[in-house]
C-alpha cells in the first residue's frame, strides 16, 4: 500500500470516527457493525457490500429504516412484483425523475402503498412525537464505496447516506503527500468519475466534495471537464482572503465533519436550503418539477450557512430589538442568503428568558418578516427568489402600495416584500402594532446613487424619476433621529459596501471603539474564490481632447474654471461627441467580445452614462452604427420615467418596444447584447453574461465598487 493511500486512509479514519464514534478497524470486522445502534447524534457505519450499484442505494440501511418505521405499511403491499424488488426500483425511478429533494420530502408510492423515506427535523416548538420520528432516521457513512457498474473496482473515498439514500460523496486528499483537493480532488471527479454512473447522475446526490486538511470544494453536478467546483471554505479572519484559518484543535477543515456533516445541519440543508432551480426565480413561470427541466441545484456555500446560523442564534438569545449588519460582497449569493434567513426567522423560537418575554402565542419570536429592497430591479429579483424557495404561497405577500403593506401586516402574512420608499410607512405601521414583533431585512443597507433633500424626507412614498431609488442611509438616519425605528422589531441590514454611518447604526462596537459588521464575506475573499473579477486588472481609461471654435475674437471676462466645466459639460453630451465615443465602444465590443466568442459567444456589455439624456443619445448612436455595419445584435436602453428632448418625449418602453418590466428578461436574449443605462441596473443587477462595461460617468466610493461588481 502506498504512503499516499495510507495517509488518505488516516484522514478517512478521522472523519469516520467523528461521525460514527469509532472506526471499522477499531471495532474489527468480526461483528456486523452495520447493525450497531449508534449513540445520540452518531451515524451508522456503512458497509460497501450493502450498496446496490444499479439503484445507488444502501439496501441494509433502507430496509432497516422502513421496517423500523413503517412495518404495517409494508404488510399492506399488494403488488405483483415482490416488495424487495419493487421498493428499490420505484425509489430509483423517482430519484431519476424528481431528484433527491422531492423523494426525501414527499416519499414515494409503490403500487398500493406510500412510503416515507425521511422524517423532517422538527422545530423547537414541535411535539416530542415529531422529535422521536426524526431520531428514527438512519444516517450512515461508508468508506471505500464501490460504486461503478462499468468498472467494478472503482471506489469513492467516502459517501454519506440517510435511510440508504446517498446525500454526499467525498474524495479525500492529503497535502502532506502532494495531493490537494484544489487540484487532485477536482481532477479526479472530472476525469475518473463518470456522471453516467447511477450514483453520480445529476440530482441523485446533493453535492460532491473534494476535501483535504486545508480546503474544501464542492460541486452539485458532475459533467466531466465542464464540472464547476465552488469553494466551501470559511475565509481568513477579518476578511483577509480565501481559505481557512488555522485550527488549534485539529485540521483547518474539521468544521466540515464537526458541524456541516451532523444530523442537524444535514437535515437543515435538505429541508431549508437545497433547491432544484427550474428558472422560476428569473422568469416567474411555473414548469413541471421533473429533473429534465432543472436549470441547476442550489446548495449553500459555507458563509451562507454560517451567517444564517449566527443570526438565528443571536436573535434567539437576545430577542427582539437588535440591529445586525451583514457585510457580504457582490458574488456572495446575497439574494439566497436573505431568502433563507427570512424563512428561518418566521420559525424562530426564543431560547433565553429575556427573549421569551417577547415571544408570540404560538411560540415564535417574529410574527412577520418584512424584506425591504431599494430598487425596482432588486424588488422583482428578491420576490422571484422568495417565491421559488417557498413551499406555500399562503404566507407570502408583495406590497406595492402603502395600503397593500398595511393589509399584509393586518392579515398576518409571514413574509412581506416591499421597497425602501415604503420604509417610513413601515416603521409607523409596525410601531402601532404593539402586540406583534417584526424582523426587518434591509437589502442593500444603503444606496449612494442619489441623495434626498431633508425637506423631502417624510413618511410618504418618494420617487425620483431619474434614479429610481432613495438614499437608504439618509432615510434610516432620519428615522433613527425621529425615533421611528420600532422597538418591536429587529433589523438585519445586508450591504456589500457599508458607509461609516451604516457601520455605526448597525455594526458592533469593539473595545477600541471601532465598529464592525456582525458577519463578513469580503470582496477580497470573493475575488480570490473567483465569484467576482478584480476588474482593475482589465481597466482601461481614455482621455478626451476637444478643439472649441470661438464665436468672438476677444475672451470675455469669465471665471476660467467655471467656463471649462460648462464647456466640457456641453461638449460631452453633444450628440456628435457621443457618436464618436459610441463608435470606439462598439468597435471594442464587436472585436474583443462578440467576434472573439467570449463566454461561448454569449457575452454582453453595459454602457453606463451620466444621465437620461446621455443614455438616449448613446442608444441612438449605437443603434445607428449597428444598422450601418449590419451587426447581428441589438442594443436596449434603461431609465426611469420619461424625458423630453428637442420637443419629443421618450420612455424606456417606447424606445425598446416592450414594457420596462421586461427589460431584464429581454436583455437575457442572445440577440440583445448591449444595455445603455443612466442609473438603473448599475447596482444590484445580476446578469451572468455581462463581460464588459463602458463607463462615461464619474464613479466614486461605494457606487464605483457596486457598479464595477456587476461584471462577471
Amino acid at each position: 500500500m502506498s504512503v499516499s493511500k495510507t495517509n488518505e486512509q488516516a484522514f478517512e479514519w478521522q472523519i469516520e470516527k467523528a461521525l460514527v464514534g469509532s472506526t471499522r478497524e477499531e471495532r474489527g470486522d468480526g461483528a456486523r457493525v452495520a447493525d450497531q445502534l449508534p449513540g445520540e447524534g452518531q451515524f451508522f457505519w456503512g458497509s460497501p457490500d450493502d450498496f446496490e450499484k444499479y439503484f445507488a442505494l444502501d439496501m441494509r440501511r433502507l430496509w432497516s429504516f422502513l421496517h423500523a418505521t413503517q412495518e404495517e405499511t409494508l404488510k399492506d403491499y399488494r403488488g405483483m412484483t415482490p416488495i424487495e424488488e419493487s421498493v428499490p426500483l420505484q425509489i430509483s425511478n423517482a430519484l431519476k425523475t424528481f431528484g433527491i429533494l422531492d423523494v426525501l420530502r414527499k416519499g414515494v408510492d409503490v403500487e398500493n402503498i406510500h412510503l416515507d423515506l425521511y422524517y423532517r427535523k422538527p422545530g423547537e416548538a414541535d411535539s416530542d412525537a415529531a422529535k422521536e420520528k426524526f431520531a428514527k432516521n438512519e444516517f450512515s457513512v461508508t468508506r471505500q464505496l464501490r460504486f461503478s457498474v462499468a468498472q467494478p473496482g472503482l471506489e469513492i473515498d467516502m459517501a454519506i447516506f440517510v435511510n440508504g439514500i446517498p446525500l454526499f460523496t467525498l474524495e479525500l486528499k492529503n497535502p502532506w503527500t502532494g495531493q490537494t483537493a484544489r487540484y487532485n480532488g477536482q481532477k479526479q471527479y472530472r476525469e475518473d468519475r463518470d456522471p453516467q454512473e447511477t450514483l453520480l447522475n445529476f440530482g441523485r446526490c446533493l453535492a460532491h466534495f473534494a476535501v483535504d486538511k486545508d480546503e474544501v470544494f464542492f460541486t452539485t453536478k458532475l459533467a466531466r471537464a465542464a464540472t464547476f467546483f465552488m469553494p466551501f471554505n470559511k475565509g481568513l479572519p477579518n476578511g483577509q482572503g480565501a481559505g481557512n484559518p488555522v485550527n488549534p484543535h485539529g485540521y483547518r477543515t474539521s468544521y466540515l465533519w464537526e458541524w456541516v456533516f451532523t444530523k442537524s445541519t444535514i437535515a437543515d440543508i435538505v429541508q431549508n436550503y437545497a433547491l432544484f432551480d427550474y428558472g422560476e426565480a428569473k422568469t416567474g413561470k411555473k414548469v413541471p418539477h421533473v429533473m429534465k427541466n432543472v436549470k441547476k441545484l442550489i446548495f449553500p456555500r459555507y458563509h451562507q450557512l454560517d451567517v444564517v446560523k449566527e443570526l438565528l442564534d443571536n436573535a434567539a438569545s437576545k430577542g427582539v430589538g437588535e440591529r445586525y449588519l451583514i457585510q457580504h460582497s457582490a458574488g456572495s449569493g446575497k439574494s439566497n442568503s436573505l431568502t433563507w434567513l427570512a424563512y428561518k426567522l418566521i420559525k424562530l423560537c426564543p431560547r433565553t428568558m429575556a427573549a421569551k418575554r417577547a415571544r408570540r402565542l404560538d411560540g415564535v419570536l417574529f410574527d412577520s418578516v418584512i424584506i425591504v429592497t431599494d430598487r425596482k430591479i432588486l424588488d422583482k429579483q428578491i420576490t422571484g427568489n422568495v417565491k421559488a424557495f417557498g413551499h406555500s404561497s399562503e404566507i407570502f405577500a408583495h406590497a406595492d402600495t402603502s395600503e397593500g403593506l398595511k393589509s399584509a401586516i393586518t392579515n398576518g402574512k409571514r413574509i412581506i416584500i416591499t421597497t425602501i420608499q415604503k420604509f417610513p410607512y413601515i416603521c409607523g405601521t409596525i410601531g402601532d402594532v404593539s402586540d406583534k414583533n417584526f424582523g426587518i431585512i434591509i437589502d442593500e443597507a444603503h444606496s449612494s446613487q442619489s441623495g434626498i433633500a431633508a425637506d423631502k424626507m417624510n413618511a410618504t412614498v418618494q420617487k425620483d424619476a431619474d434614479t429610481d431609488s432613495s438614499d437608504t442611509d439618509e432615510l434610516i438616519a432620519k428615522l433613527i433621529r425621529d425615533r421611528k425605528m420600532s422597538t418591536n422589531s429587529s433589523y438585519f441590514a445586508f450591504t456589500a459596501t457599508p458607509k461609516r454611518e451604516t457601520l455605526e447604526r448597525f455594526g458592533r462596537k469593539d473595545a477600541d471603539g471601532k465598529y464592525h459588521p456582525f458577519h463578513l464575506y469580503s470582496m477580497k475573499q470573493a475575488i480570490e474564490e473567483g465569484f467576482i473579477l478584480d476588474v482593475l486588472t482589465n481597466y482601461t481609461t481614455f482621455r478626451s481632447y476637444y478643439e472649441i471654435v470661438k464665436s468672438i475674437a476677444d475672451n470675455p471676462e469669465y471665471n476660467s474654471e467655471k467656463a471649462q466645466k460648462k464647456i466640457r459639460f456641453a461638449v460631452e453630451r453633444d450628440p456628435k461627441t457621443i457618436a464618436e465615443k459610441a463608435d470606439v465602444m462598439l468597435a471594442h465590443f464587436d472585436a474583443k467580445l462578440f467576434r472573439s466568442h467570449k463566454l461561448r459567444g454569449k457575452a454582453k456589455a453595459l454602457v453606463v452614462t451620466k444621465d437620461i439624456e446621455c443614455a438616449i443619445n448613446y442608444h441612438k448612436a449605437i443603434c445607428e452604427i449597428i444598422r450601418e455595419k449590419k451587426l447581428p445584435y441589438r442594443a436596449l436602453v434603461a431609465f426611469s420615467g420619461e424625458k423630453t428632448l428637442a420637443g419629443k418625449t421618450y420612455t424606456e418602453a417606447g424606445i425598446n418596444g416592450f414594457p420596462d418590466t421586461q427589460t431584464a428578461d429581454e436583455f437575457e436574449k442572445d440577440e440583445n447584447r448591449i444595455l445603455v443605462v443612466a442609473n438603473k441596473y448599475i447596482t444590484g443587477f445580476d446578469q451572468e453574461k455581462l463581460a464588459a462595461m463602458y463607463i462615461d460617468k464619474p464613479l466614486g466610493g461605494v457606487l464605483a465598487v457596486q457598479c464595477l461588481s456587476r461584471l462577471n
